[in-house]
C-alpha cells in the first residue's frame, strides 16, 4: 500500500555492483517532523511545570521585583535594611567582579529571595485558604462574615493566567472522619430501612464494632492519608472497578448525549482536582486474568475508527501540525468511501470488550500477544481514543420522544455489543444521521468532556493540505478458537443489553427557576419526588444513592449521599396519611429538604461515611480480620442509584432562545438487578431530562411506569407547593 511505503525512511538492495540506497525524502521530512513535534512537547511541559510550580505567582514578577530593587539601589535608597551589602560581602573575591558588578549581583540576588520567599508565602495563604469549607454550608442570604473575606481573598487569588493544574498542589487531603462520628451516621441513614428488632441488632454490631476493631483499622487509614495524595482513591479505583470480573458494559460504563459538560466551578473562583482529566486521552483499560489495569500514554498522534466492521488508525498531525477540522473531515471520509469488507473475526472483535473480563484477558494473553494482531491491538489501546462510525440513525422524534430517546440511551450505553471498543477511555459514537455522544469506561475518572463544531452547511472549517496520507486499516489475524471465544463474548453481552429497560424523558412543566423560588434546593426537591414514586410504586423504603465528588480535595473523586433519611421517609409517609395537613406536610418537606443538602454538604466536605467504611473494610481484608458489622454494611443494596449531571452551559446561552444546545445529559445502567438507575439533568430555568434504567428480567422494575410515577409526583408537589 501507498501509505505502508511512505513509512519507511530508506530502503535498499544488495546488487553484484554492491548496496543500492534509496532514501525517502518525504519519509526522512516526516520523522524530522515527528521528533521536532515531540520535542516541543517535552519544551512546553516544561514551561508548564515551571509555571504551574511559582503560580500564583509569573516569571514577569520576578522581572518586576528585580527591576525594583535595582531602580532603589541606584537612586541611592536602601530598602534592604543593609542586606545587599552583607550579600555582596559574602561573595567571593575575584578580579572579575567590580564593585558595581558585585552590587548588582548581591541585588539580583535580593530581589530573586524576596521573590521565592513571596510566593512560598502566597502558595501556603492559599492552602490555607482552600481547606476552608465553611462557605458550602452557609445560605445566599446568610454569608458569615468570614466567608465573605475569604471569598474576596479567593477572588484576589484568582487569575487569567491559571492552568489546568495550578492549584493541585494547593488542594487539601481528604480527611478522615473520626469513627464515631462515621458510626452515627450510619445509623443514622438505616434507620428508615430497618424494623425495630432487626436496627437493634445493627445497632449492638456497629457499637461492638466501634470499641473493639475499628481503632485499629483506624490507625492504618489515618497513616494513609499523612503518606498518600487521597486515601480512598486508588484502593476505590482497584477494588470497585478493576477487580471486578463482571462485564464493564452496561454495569460499569456510562453514556452522554451531545453538548454535555460535566464540570463544576462555584462562583468561578474555588477550584477542584484536575487529576482525573490527566487520563483523559491515551487511555485504555488492560484485562487481566485477577484484576485489569489501566494503561496511559503521554502522547497520541492518532484516532482509532471503527466503520462497518473494520479498524482504521486516523493520524491527527501531518508536516508537524495537527490536522485542520476540514481535513479530518476528508481523512472520516476516506473511511466511509472505503468498501472492503472485514476480515474473519474483525467485525465481532470488539465484543471481549463486552463481554466477562476474564475470557478476555485470556484470548488477549493467547491470540494477541504477538505479531499483526498485537500490533493493531496496541494501535487500538495507544490511541488518543475510540470513534465509532454507526450506521444507524438515533436522536429525538417529536411522535415518539419515549421510545427514540430510550433506543438512542441504548445504542450509547451498549451498542450491539461489539461496535464499541469498551476498554477505551471512552468512545465517540456518530451516527447516520450526524447525531453523536460518549460511551466511557469508569475506572480511570467520572466524566469526560467533549464539545464539537459544524458549519451552517454540514462541513468544518478550512482547507485540505495536499499530500496527507489516508487512514489506514488495521490488520487482523484472528483464528477460529479466537472467533469462538468472541462469540461465547457476545453472548454473554447482548443478554445483559437486552435486559436492559431504558426510559429517556424531558421533563418541561417547570424547572430550576421555579424551585428556586419556592426557597427549596432542586436536588433536594428531585430526590424527594424519587423517593416519594419508589414508595408508591414498591411499597417500602430502599438504600438510595447519589453520586457526589469530592473533587474538593486533592485527587477526590465521588462520596455517596445517602438520600433515604428519617426526615424524607416522615415526608412520604406525611404525603400518603389522608389526616395530614398541608402546612404539617409542608413543615415536613422543608425539613427533609435541608437535611438532604446537609448530607450532600457533608459528602462535598469529605465527611461522608460510604468511603470511609469501604475503606475500613479493605484494611480488615489486609489484616486478614472478619468484621461482622463491615460484612453487613457492603453486602446492603443500593435499589436505588441516583445522579444528577450538572451542565456548565447555563451560564453560556439562554436556552429558551437556543433550543439546539440543549442536552439530555446522560445515564447508566441499574446497579441493583432489583433496582432502578437513575440520572437526571437540571437545564436552564424550566426543563429537566430524566434517564432511568433497570432490568427486564426483574419481574418489580418497569422503567417507564418508575418514570411516569416520578413525574407524576413532580406535578404533585408542584401543585402542593403552591399552597
Amino acid at each position: 500500500m501507498a501509505e505502508a511505503h511512505q513509512a519507511v525512511a530508506f530502503q535498499f538492495t544488495v546488487t553484484p555492483d554492491g548496496i543500492d540506497l534509496h532514501l525517502s525524502h518525504e519519509a526522512l521530512w516526516q520523522v524530522y517532523q515527528s521528533g521536532l513535534r515531540s520535542w516541543k512537547k517535552r519544551l512546553s511541559r516544561m514551561k508548564n511545570s515551571i509555571k504551574t510550580g511559582m503560580y500564583p505567582a509569573t516569571p514577569s514578577t520576578w522581572f518586576v521585583v528585580v527591576v525594583a530593587i535595582m531602580a532603589t539601589r541606584y537612586a541611592r535608597m536602601e530598602p534592604s535594611m543593609g542586606m545587599i551589602d552583607k550579600i555582596r560581602q559574602s561573595l567571593p573575591a575575584t578580579e572579575y567582579l567590580s564593585h558595581d558588578s558585585q552590587d548588582m549581583v548581591s541585588s539580583l540576588l535580593l530581589a530573586t529571595g524576596l521573590w521565592l520567599g513571596l510566593i512560598f508565602t502566597l502558595r501556603n495563604m492559599l492552602k490555607l485558604l482552600l481547606s476552608y469549607h465553611r462557605w458550602m454550608f452557609q445560605q445566599h442570604a446568610t454569608i458569615s462574615f468570614t466567608t465573605k473575606v475569604w471569598l474576596m481573598i479567593m477572588k484576589l487569588f484568582h487569575s487569567s493566567t491559571a492552568m489546568l493544574y495550578s492549584y493541585q498542589a494547593f488542594l487539601p487531603r481528604l480527611p478522615v472522619p473520626a469513627v464515631k462520628d462515621t458510626m452515627n451516621r450510619y445509623l443514622e441513614s438505616v434507620k428508615p430501612l430497618m424494623d425495630d428488632e432487626k436496627f437493634a441488632k445493627t445497632k449492638v454490631l456497629a457499637k461492638e464494632f466501634e470499641q473493639n476493631l475499628a481503632p485499629r483499622l483506624q490507625r492504618y487509614l489515618v497513616l494513609k492519608s499523612w503518606w498518600a495524595s487521597n486515601y480512598v482513591s486508588d484502593w476505590w479505583e482497584e477494588y470497585i472497578y478493576l477487580r471486578g470480573r463482571t462485564p464493564i458494559m452496561v454495569n460499569s460504563n456510562f453514556y452522554g448525549m451531545p453538548h454535555g459538560k460535566l464540570i463544576f466551578m462555584p462562583g468561578g473562583c474555588v477550584p477542584l482536582c484536575s487529576a482525573q482529566w490527566e487520563r483523559l486521552f491515551n487511555t485504555s483499560r488492560i484485562p487481566g486474568i485477577e484484576t485489569d489495569t489501566v494503561q496511559h500514554f503521554k502522547d497520541g498522534e492518532y484516532i482509532a475508527v471503527y466503520h462497518c466492521g473494520r479498524y482504521f488508525r486516523l493520524w491527527l498531525y501531518h508536516a508537524g501540525r495537527p490536522l485542520s477540522a476540514r481535513e479530518l473531515q476528508n481523512q472520516f471520509q476516506y473511511i466511509l468511501d472505503d468498501a472492503s469488507p472485514p476480515s474473519p473475526g474483525e467485525e465481532q472483535l470488539a465484543a471481549l470488550t463486552a463481554g466477562d473480563r476474564v475470557p478476555w484477558a485470556q484470548a488477549r494473553q493467547t491470540y494477541f500477544c504477538r505479531g499483526v494482531n498485537r500490533t493493531s491491538l496496541d494501535a487500538v489501546e495507544k490511541a488518543a481514543f475510540f470513534v465509532a462510525l454507526d450506521d444507524s440513525e438515533e436522536g429525538l422524534e417529536e411522535d415518539d420522544v419515549l421510545g427514540s430517546l430510550g433506543h438512542y440511551a441504548k445504542s450509547l450505553l451498549h451498542g450491539n455489543c461489539y461496535n464499541r471498543w469498551f476498554d477505551k477511555s471512552f468512545t465517540m459514537v456518530v451516527f447516520q444521521n450526524g447525531k453523536a455522544g460518549l460511551n466511557a469506561e469508569h475506572s480511570w475518572a467520572d466524566a469526560p468532556i467533549i464539545a464539537h463544531i459544524y458549519l451552517a452547511d454540514g462541513n468544518c472549517k478550512g482547507d485540505v493540505a495536499p499530500g496527507i496520507p489516508p487512514p489506514r486499516r488495521l490488520d487482523w489475524n484472528i483464528p477460529a478458537k479466537c472467533q469462538e471465544m468472541i462469540a461465547m463474548s457476545l453472548g454473554v453481552a447482548r443478554a445483559l443489553a437486552d435486559d436492559v429497560d431504558f426510559v429517556v424523558l424531558p421533563f418541561t412543566k417547570f424547572g430550576k427557576s421555579f424551585l428556586k423560588s419556592c426557597r427549596v434546593s432542586p436536588d433536594a426537591f428531585v430526590q424527594i419526588a424519587l423517593q416519594l414514586a419508589h414508595y408508591k410504586d414498591m411499597g417500602r423504603f430502599c438504600l438510595t444513592y447519589e453520586a457526589s465528588m469530592t473533587r474538593l480535595f486533592r485527587e477526590g473523586r465521588t462520596e455517596t449521599v445517602r438520600s433515604c433519611t428519617v426526615e424524607s421517609c416522615t415526608f412520604v409517609r406525611a404525603m400518603l396519611d389522608p389526616h395530614q395537613t398541608n402546612a404539617e406536610r409542608m413543615a415536613l418537606f422543608v425539613r427533609a429538604a435541608e437535611k438532604h443538602q446537609n448530607l450532600y454538604r457533608l459528602a462535598m466536605t469529605g465527611a461522608g461515611i460510604d468511603r470511609h467504611l469501604f475503606c475500613l473494610y479493605v484494611v480488615s481484608r489486609y489484616l486478614d480480620v472478619d468484621s461482622p458489622f463491615l460484612k453487613e454494611v457492603l453486602s446492603e443494596p443500593w435499589r436505588l442509584s441516583t445522579s444528577q449531571t450538572s451542565l456548565q452551559q447555563v451560564k453560556l446561552f439562554d436556552f429558551s432562545k437556543h433550543p439546539e444546545f440543549v442536552s439530555c445529559g446522560g445515564g447508566f445502567g441499574p446497579v441493583a438487578d432489583d433496582g432502578y438507575g437513575v440520572s437526571y439533568t437540571i437545564v436552564g430555568e424550566s426543563m429537566m431530562n430524566f434517564h432511568v434504567s433497570s432490568k427486564h428480567s426483574c419481574p418489580l422494575t418497569v422503567s417507564s411506569l418508575y418514570t411516569f410515577n416520578t413525574i407524576a409526583q413532580f406535578q404533585w408537589l408542584y401543585g402542593f407547593s403552591l399552597l
